[in-house]
């Protein structure tokens, strides 16, 4: 590490079950099974994380953090096994909920000196360039488009748009099938810009939440939702006989850490962060108790770009 140094470095919340490879899956997989929950006999335990006690780094928003003295990250709240908020606890819990606090560590900061701020997809960009939020670690898909606006670590998890329908749903089995159907995601998705391609010829509604466009789907609103893989097969696990997942993925979806796009040394420091977890595991035990629950094999995140 060059300018720094650091220490080496969920239970889940809710009752829902997730089957997440970053692609495919066979159709309905998600919801015929109930995975195994955190605590139960046999279950993975997340690492516990080391929590940095001298770091060096040439980097204005860890420099603002460190004054305030906590971090303040951005994440989201409705996604099972990836970013999820109870109610009735306020904690937080899923895969990029702990790739934070890992990440948080390494930088010096333990989990009572972060900040989460639940961030809609649509603002993203503008939470992170204000200011609003130090990182944001919530399926953020990363694309030239948004490079242009903000930094990215990693990737640290490749997802693929599919598609989610009710289990009774016959006459739609991959995106070629939606013409004239209804298809909804969350504004600002990439999976929302690629479902708009005229080929597909499907109508869209556009919802702020996940969780909004799966309530339009159980009510028969909408004929089918799209985004992520990872966040598709959560609902279906968690709407067991209702709803499947097509499991025909069009899209390759990389997750990146968003921040300062001029921020390069904590950049770098994410980066070099994220690598040396995949090598010594850690990455790895937070996959097999988040995603992993629901039995998905685990697969090694591709390398980090450096830029």
């Amino acid at each position: 590490m060059k300018l720094y140094k650091a220490g080496a470095a969920v239970a889940a919340a809710v009752a829902l079950a997730l089957t997440a490879t970053a692609c495919g899956g066979k159709e309905g997989s998600a919801g015929d099974t109930q995975a195994a929950k955190p605590g139960q006999s046999g279950a993975p335990t997340l690492p516990t994380y080391q929590v940095a006690s001298t770091v060096t780094l040439d980097s204005p928003v860890f420099a603002a953090a460190k004054k305030r003295g906590k971090i303040i990250i951005g994440s989201k709240a409705d996604q099972p096994y990836l970013g999820f908020e109870d109610q009735s606890t306020k904690k937080r819990s899923g895969f990029d909920i702990e790739i934070a606090k890992m990440i948080a560590a390494d930088l010096g900061f333990g989990e009572d000196k972060i900040e989460w701020k639940t961030v809609d997809s649509g603002v993203r960009e503008t939470a992170i360039s204000t200011g609003q939020v130090d990182l944001y670690v919530g399926t953020y898909t990363i694309n030239d488009k948004r490079k242009q606006l903000v930094g990215f670590a990693g990737p640290y998890y490749k997802a693929g748009a599919d598609l989610l329908v009710r289990k009774d749903e016959s006459a739609i089995t991959g995106p070629d099938t939606l013409k004239g159907k209804n298809v909804c995601s969350i504004v600002g998705s990439t999976p929302l810009q690629e479902i708009k391609n005229p080929k597909y010829g499907a109508k869209t509604t556009e919802l702020a939440k996940y969780s909004d466009c799966v309530q339009q789907l159980l009510t028969n609103q909408v004929d089918a939702v799209t985004t992520d893989d990872s966040i598709l097969k959560g609902y279906a696990a968690a709407n067991s006989g209702k709803l499947k997942v097509i499991g025909k993925p069009f899209t390759q979806e990389p997750y990146g850490i968003g921040l300062n796009k001029d921020d390069k040394a904590l950049r770098d420091f994410m980066n070099d962060s994220l690598e040396k977890h995949i090598k010594d595991g850690t990455y790895k035990k937070i996959y097999e108790g988040t995603l992993g629950l629901s039995g998905s094999a685990y697969v090694e995140p591709p390398a980090a770009v450096r830029y």
